[in-house]
């Protein structure tokens, strides 16, 4: 949300597509709300056309089950584990970032990765796996919950470090980061 208003502030048109969270949408933000990982790939995928920046900060669960109980699943007396399936959640990122729009260099994508440790190596691979110019990870565990972060900037160039800040101070650097490689020189 902190990206949403920064960027919304630096003069964008924000479409914010978020799920079940109880945080206040940014003045001048177009909210979506969805519930499910399959509902945010579509109303992404309805807006990303239109986009000229796709920064994807969810952290959408990998995976689902594959079967969904409309009521709640009781101890039947038998001592047995009821048996879960669960299927795979669609990669909204990879998607995005390998469609006709990202592909042809009209759709900037921004990816994060929160990881608990080696986050260089992590946040690189996670780039080169998902197919964004631009990842930004960070030490999830230290910052949730938390009014502050750092962030690492990766891409194919390297790597680059923004230090301890606010969230807000970050997503304004962010914000002004993607700013600049969009108004840079091709090469």
């Amino acid at each position: 949300f902190a990206i949403a208003r920064a960027a919304r502030e630096a003069g964008a048109e924000v479409t914010l597509v978020a799920g079940p969270v109880h945080l206040a949408t940014p003045r001048g933000v177009q909210r979506i709300n969805v519930q499910s990982a399959q509902e945010m790939l579509a109303a992404v995928e309805i807006r990303v056309q239109q986009a000229t920046v796709f920064i994807a900060t969810a952290a959408v669960a990998d995976w689902r089950p594959a079967v969904a109980s409309e009521q709640k699943i009781k101890k039947d007396g038998s001592g047995q584990t009821p048996v879960l399936g669960f299927v795979e959640n669609p990669d909204i990122l990879a998607t995005v970032a390998q469609s006709q729009h990202a592909l042809v260099g009209d759709l900037f994508c921004v990816g994060f990765a929160a990881e608990s440790h080696d986050l260089l190596a992590h946040a690189s691979a996670k780039r080169a796996r998902k197919g964004v110019p631009l990842l930004v990870g960070n030490i999830g565990p230290a910052t949730f919950g938390q009014d502050d972060n750092a962030l690492l900037l990766v891409d194919a160039q390297g790597h680059r470090e923004l230090p301890r800040a606010s969230k807000r101070v970050l997503a304004q650097q962010l914000v002004a980061e993607i700013a600049d490689r969009l108004t840079a020189p091709k090469t």
